[in-house]
């Protein structure tokens, strides 16, 4: 079934407007246009535009999954509708066959299939194939990625000879289904990048924390059982914690925890010459943030505020303001050489006393999966000078769409 508002084999000169419209703008003017005009669409350009936009948000939805067979289901009839064609198909870049609308089998007849896949093995070279003098005619589009590379065809069946009109309109559908379909390959490989991110975060975890750990909780096994069993029980926690399955995202309610469990774990080894402050306002204990984000910068506090001293202090403050959450971790130490911290070099620090230098869980992963997350306003901001201590601060929105636990 075609589109209820232009004839059966011919695109009318109202919906190609809609057409152009809609894969001009995208997805997003269709909000603007819904939400701001605030008044009623009367004109017969102005309904094909607003149906056509939203025909293509639906599309958009389902092609921002990828193109794969569920996909493609959810997305055929759009295209179907946008093309105002008879029947679409959807392969793959290999020609394999995702999905075809209408489901029935009354246009697909041995003849059409057999057609359609003629046409798509012609497609894949990445040209587009056109079958008449037949009916119904076979129009077959390559999907194109940026790089000229075919990520899928898009097949149409029409029951009229094609018109220059819907030969334009099918290759600016398949160029609007390209795009989207590329916008689901970034928003994958962003998440295999964040995934990996934490893995290294995860490897990079300071081995000597972990043995000086072990070390204290054995000095206290004969001396002080019960502390003993406590520390086990915050080391347990906090390992299965740092190692654990779920997604890129948590609270910071249980990022402070963990970092509680970390700072009672360095407590127990340092004594008295570890100071700890904690300003935490409640209502930002639900904030979501990306999954070990407090762990690099206080690993660095603890190191810099007593490396070489005989004491230190470390302040840790998460304060509601507005629409964001506002976190900082602040120690007294040693400091960092400024000039190194604008080279990028800030997770690289020098081991009081073993002349070398070990590569360290530092500001520069942490400032890159925040900036990834929510956008570059929201990097890291650090104050520091040798001799004169450090203080990271970052902000955080309290909501960001797509940014969720276990996300």
């Amino acid at each position: 079934m075609v589109a209820p508002w232009f004839k059966r084999g011919e695109m009318s000169g109202v919906y190609l407007i809609a057409l152009v419209a809609v894969l001009a703008v995208a997805g997003l003017i269709a909000a603007a246009f819904v939400v701001r005009t605030r008044r009623v669409v009367a004109t017969p350009t102005e309904r094909a535009v607003h149906e056509a936009l939203h025909t293509a948000s639906l599309a958009a939805r389902a092609l921002r999954k990828g193109l794969e067979p569920e996909s493609a289901r959810a997305a055929a009839p759009h295209l179907r509708k946008l093309t105002g064609t008879d029947g679409v198909v959807l392969y793959d870049g290999e020609g394999r066959l995702l999905s075809r609308d209408p489901p029935d089998d009354a246009v697909w007849t041995s003849d059409v299939l057999d057609a359609c896949g003629r046409a798509v093995d012609d497609a894949i070279s990445g040209h587009r194939r056109v079958l008449t003098g037949r009916q119904p005619a076979v129009i077959a589009q390559p999907l194109l990625a940026d790089d000229g590379g075919v990520i899928g065809v898009l097949v149409v069946v029409t029951a009229h000879t094609p018109a220059p009109g819907m030969l334009g309109a099918v290759g600016e559908v398949a160029r609007y289904a390209a795009s989207q379909i590329e916008l689901a390959e970034l928003d994958a490989s962003r998440a295999r990048l964040d995934r990996a991110e934490v893995i290294a975060l995860r490897a990079q975890i300071s081995p000597h924390f972990i043995y000086n750990a072990l070390n204290t909780i054995a000095s206290f096994v004969r001396t002080d059982p019960d502390r003993a069993r406590e520390l086990i029980l915050d080391f347990a926690d906090f390992t299965r914690y740092s190692f654990r399955a779920a997604g890129q995202y948590t609270t910071l309610a249980d990022e402070l925890g963990n970092i509680d469990r970390y700072l009672r774990l360095e407590r127990a080894r340092f004594g008295d010459s570890l100071t700890v402050k904690l300003d935490v306002a409640p209502e930002v204990l639900n904030v979501v943030v990306p999954f070990l984000m407090l762990q690099p910068l206080v690993e660095n506090a603890v190191r810099h505020g007593l490396a070489g001293r005989s004491g230190g202090s470390i302040e840790i403050v998460a304060r509601d303001e507005g629409s964001d959450c506002a976190i900082t971790v602040e120690d007294d130490g040693v400091g960092m050489d400024p000039e190194t911290l604008r080279a990028g070099h800030a997770d690289v620090l020098t081991e009081p006393g073993s002349g070398d230098e070990r590569a360290h869980v530092g500001l520069t992963n942490v400032d890159h999966r925040l900036r990834a997350a929510f956008g570059n306003d929201y990097g890291l901001v650090v104050e520091t000078a040798a001799g004169a201590g450090t203080k990271v601060m970052m902000r955080v929105p309290k909501f960001r769409p797509g940014v969720r636990v276990g996300a």
